[in-house]
Parts: C-alpha cells; sequence; structure tokens
C-alpha cells in the first residue's frame, strides 16, 4: 500500500503536513467526521493519485482560526487527480482516468442533485444539506490536499477529461475547475452579467479573480475590481479590469470617475465574511462593509451575487452578532431599490464541462489569470503564509509530480 501525506490544520495560523491513512472505501472516524458518517461504505467511489490540489480562500478562513475547524482536519477541496483504483459499484471510469472533482459532494440521486442543485445535496451530510471535502462541518469527507484521495459517487460527481495528453498540457489552467472558476462563473451567472454590462467585484483574491475573467467571458462592458492590496489590483488590471483601492475610501465615487455614473448593473461579493471596512478603517473587521457598499453601488433593479464565504460560526469575530453569523445590513436600501440577491456554494457541476471545453479550445487562461503558481505539497506551509500575507497567487500544490515542469 502506498503511503500519503497531507495538509492539517493545527490551530490558528498552523499547518503542518502529516503522514495520514491511506484511503479506504469506507468513511472512517477521524478530525471533523461527522458520527453518523463514520463505517459509511463507499463502493461507488475512486481513489485518485492527486495531480493538482489548490490552497482556497476558504481554506484560509479555518486556518486562520475563523472557524470552528477541529485540529488535524485534513485540509483541501480543489482536487484533480488520476484514477488509481475503482470501487466496486463504479461503472463509467477506470484506472488511468484523469478526472477533476467538483468541491461540492453530491449523491446524484437526490431531489437537490436531480434538480441540479448539487451544492446542497440532501444525503452526504447528516447535519445539513451541502457537503465538500476537507471542510468545517461539511460531513467529514477527508480532504485532498494529500497524495491520495477518496472521491466518492465518482460516477456522478468526477469530470473525466476526454485527452488525457492534452489535459496534461493544460492543467494549470483545469486545476481551476474544481471551484474557483465555476464559482466566479456562477457569481456571474446569478449576477446577470451579459453583453455590454457594468459590473463591480469587490475582492481581488483568486475567486474575484475567476468572476472577472468570467464577467469578460460574458461580454462585460466594463468590469471593476475594488480591493486595498496593490498587488492584487495589479493582477486584476493585467487582463484588462479597471481596478479601484479601497484603501482610498468607499468604492462608490471611484466607480464613477470610470463609469460617470456612481453605479453598475451588478455587483459580486468575493470577499466574504472577513471583510475590512473601507478608506481610513482598512485594518478593521466589518463583516458588513462589502454587503453594504454593493447595496449602494447597485442599480435599482439590479442584483448582488455572493459567492464569498459566510458562516455562522466565527469564534475570532468583532462582536457576538457576528460570531453566530449576524451582520448588521442596511437591508432597508436594498429593499427599497428593489436588489435581488444570491447566495450559497456554486453547483461545480453545473458549469465546469462547459468551461472545461473554453479552456482546452483556448478561449479562456484561467490560471494566467489568477496567477498560478505551483509549489510542493511539502512547501503548503509556506505557500499559506504567503497567501494569508496578501499574495496575489493561486497555489497549486505538486502532489505526486505530474506539475514539475510547471514548477517556478
Amino acid at each position: 500500500m502506498s503511503s500519503n501525506r497531507a495538509v492539517a490544520y493545527k490551530g490558528p495560523g498552523r499547518v503542518e503536513v502529516v503522514s495520514t491513512d491511506y484511503p479506504t472505501f469506507e468513511l472512517k472516524d477521524g478530525p471533523g467526521v461527522n458520527p453518523a458518517n463514520i463505517g459509511r461504505k463507499v463502493p461507488h467511489g475512486v481513489i485518485i493519485k492527486t495531480v493538482a490540489t489548490n490552497i482556497c480562500g476558504s481554506d484560509q478562513h479555518m486556518v486562520r482560526g475563523r472557524t470552528t475547524a477541529p485540529i488535524n482536519l485534513i485540509l483541501g477541496h480543489e482536487i484533480t487527480g488520476e484514477i488509481v483504483e475503482v470501487g466496486r459499484d463504479v461503472e463509467f471510469l477506470k484506472v488511468g482516468d484523469l478526472i477533476s472533482v467538483p468541491f461540492n459532494i453530491a449523491c446524484g440521486r437526490c431531489q437537490n442533485c436531480i434538480n441540479g442543485h448539487t451544492e446542497v445535496c440532501l444525503h452526504v451530510n447528516p447535519d445539513r444539506p451541502g457537503s465538500a471535502y476537507g471542510y468545517v462541518d461539511m460531513g467529514g469527507w477527508v480532504g485532498g490536499q494529500a497524495n491520495y484521495v477518496l472521491v466518492p459517487y465518482a460516477d456522478f460527481n468526477a469530470l473525466k477529461f476526454p485527452d488525457k495528453d492534452q489535459a496534461l498540457e493544460k492543467i494549470l489552467d483545469l486545476a481551476m475547475l474544481t471551484d474557483i472558476f465555476p464559482t466566479g462563473f456562477h457569481g456571474c451567472v446569478t449576477a446577470g452579467v451579459g453583453p455590454g454590462s457594468t459590473v463591480y467585484i469587490a475582492g481581488a483574491g483568486p475567486v474575484g479573480l475567476a468572476a472577472a475573467t468570467a464577467a469578460q467571458l460574458f461580454g462585460a462592458a466594463t468590469v471593476i475590481v475594488g480591493d486595498m492590496n496593490a498587488q492584487r489590483l495589479k493582477q486584476a488590471a493585467s487582463f484588462g479590469c479597471e481596478v479601484i483601492d479601497l484603501s482610498k475610501g468607499e468604492p462608490k465615487e471611484q466607480i464613477e470617475q470610470i463609469l460617470r455614473v456612481p453605479e453598475v448593473d451588478c455587483a459580486i461579493d468575493a470577499v466574504g465574511f472577513e471583510a475590512k471596512g473601507h478608506g481610513a478603517n482598512t485594518a478593521a473587521d466589518a463583516p458588513a462593509a462589502v454587503l453594504n457598499a454593493l447595496m449602494d453601488i447597485t442599480a435599482a433593479g439590479g442584483c448582488i451575487s455572493i459567492p464569498g464565504l459566510y458562516v455562522t460560526g466565527d469564534p475570532g469575530a468583532a462582536n457576538e452578532a457576528a460570531k453566530k453569523g449576524a451582520l448588521s445590513l442596511n437591508f432597508g436600501t436594498g429593499w427599497a431599490k428593489s436588489i435581488s440577491f444570491a447566495t450559497g456554494q456554486c453547483p461545480v457541476m453545473r458549469y465546469n464541462r462547459k468551461l472545461m471545453q473554453a479552456i482546452l479550445a483556448d478561449r479562456v487562461h484561467i490560471a494566467k489569470n489568477v496567477n498560478a503558481k505551483v509549489i510542493t505539497l511539502e512547501e503548503a506551509p509556506r505557500g499559506y503564509a504567503e497567501f494569508n500575507e496578501g499574495a496575489a497567487t493561486k497555489y497549486v500544490l505538486n502532489a505526486n509530480g505530474y506539475l514539475d515542469k510547471f514548477a517556478a
């Protein structure tokens, strides 16, 4: 049996690469595993040898200690890999297939999955709808920042690349199909971005940059990205976005300087619950700051999409209400302007196949736009630290050497 190494959460600000069990076709007890899931058989699963596994901003929330994640939780939900073992009930996949794994775990059989809402599958998490690999309160499916990972309900969940050699040539772009590219695309779909739209995206992290890339695919007239990190704004500008520096104040006046009007057709929150204040308040936590700003600058009748993560448990929040996910919103503004809101995880399977085709046809180069950087699995702690410090980089972990030629 092969050995397995994985990235584990060791407490606020700390991750370590540890030796861990090789996956089996049964969910075993471990950090974060829901008791009702212990012993769950997975004959419908496959075990993959990881080709690429990415560090996500959602992982970073846990590592900062801003969730109730347990110590020793194996991290990682952005997984691309080669199948090395196939469960008894798998019919359409085989050893050697190269697959992209949606971060949402979905059974494919419940009413939500049948209706295309794979982000809120009813059968994979005993506590509530929806599940993901290596994430707090998501059922305890083991994370994918590892050499080997179990993928349940594989016939349904796995996106097989049609040509393995072609896929390996474009693997850095294809590695973004597990989460951030579909998530950014979903933000544009639900916000109503279309040809000629003006769109404001709060946050120039990887999801914000993916949303900006998607907005350009949709033919938006002007894509404006706001952040207070100069390097991330520079990255957004590198592929044609307008940028505004939120350390200089609220976005409204800066948007007016670009568009000649102080509003946009639609807006996307790619920041989430760890938002900061604007202007002189950029050092202070202000979890409702982005949402309130978006209600202010979104045109009447427009839509705000919220792919940025909000949680029900934030022990590091600035006040008792925010610790429970209760925010002080200027909701009257949104109501008066008849603004609609779209929230929740992205149903990755709704978009990943078409986005794969766009990548394979050279219609989009998402890895370049998010500044993908390959590092080894053992270098994951450094990647987390640099990402936490605001690096304008999407870190891709090269767990098994498939990405050697792309390494810096």
